[in-house]
């Protein structure tokens, strides 16, 4: 099962557009190393992943070579700031702002599962020919959708939390998320993990990661 959408080799982008989407998993990333303008922060990071339900403009469902749907995904501060790109998606995505008490405490596992409209883009590198798929914007379903029905969906619902860590859960990650998160100071406290299965993975080659807008410090 894939997790995140790759932008180097074969690996097949979503076409760019509004999509109807389902969010399928929610992974902490723990705490990860931002630079901005020469600036470098660590900040605490929350990945989403959804799966791609749209059409072509012949109205047939956009799908990958195998029938699978797409995957993307977008990786947020895990901050509750006024200007926070998870908290402006979210209120975007429910279609109004957080209550003061909701604010107090708000548990992401119940998006999990929930059906968005998702504004895919393009974006080139800033070095190199390679071409970024990025989120723009979430959205509420609009009420047509809604009575058509969805889509049977496809990917399993997963959550991991590095708080509970989920060592089979962890295991079914790709190698370069799985390097990704083993770089947080949260999976380095863990004593669960299996040491040798961590050193061989280390001496795989690293993928490079798009630089997501969400690398901006709030």
């Amino acid at each position: 099962m894939g997790f995140y959408a790759e932008s180097s080799g074969d690996f097949e982008r979503c076409p760019p557009g509004m999509h109807l989407a389902r969010c399928y998993s929610i992974i902490d990333l723990g705490t990860q190393k931002t630079e901005y303008m020469g600036a470098i922060k660590f900040l605490r990071k929350v990945r989403f992943n959804w799966e791609i339900h749209g059409t072509d403009d012949d109205n047939k469902p956009i799908l990958m070579k195998d029938n699978r749907p797409f995957s993307v995904k977008k990786d947020y501060t895990l901050s509750w700031g006024d200007k926070a790109n998870l908290r402006l998606d979210l209120q975007s995505w429910r279609g109004k702002p957080f209550s003061q008490e909701e604010m107090r405490r708000f548990d992401l596992k119940n998006v999990l599962g929930v059906w968005c409209m998702l504004n895919v883009f393009e974006r080139p590198a800033k070095t190199g020919d390679k071409i970024y798929t990025n989120v723009d914007s979430v959205s509420p379903v609009p009420s047509m959708i809604k009575k058509n029905g969805y889509p049977d969906p496809h990917n399993e619902t997963v959550i991991f939390n590095l708080k509970e860590f989920d060592l089979e859960v962890f295991n079914k990650f790709h190698d370069y998320l799985k390097q990704k998160i083993m770089l947080s100071p949260e999976y380095q406290k863990l004593n669960t993990v299996d040491r040798d299965a961590e050193e061989e993975l280390n001496r795989q080659p690293q993928a490079p990661e798009e630089d997501d807008d969400d690398s901006i410090p709030f």
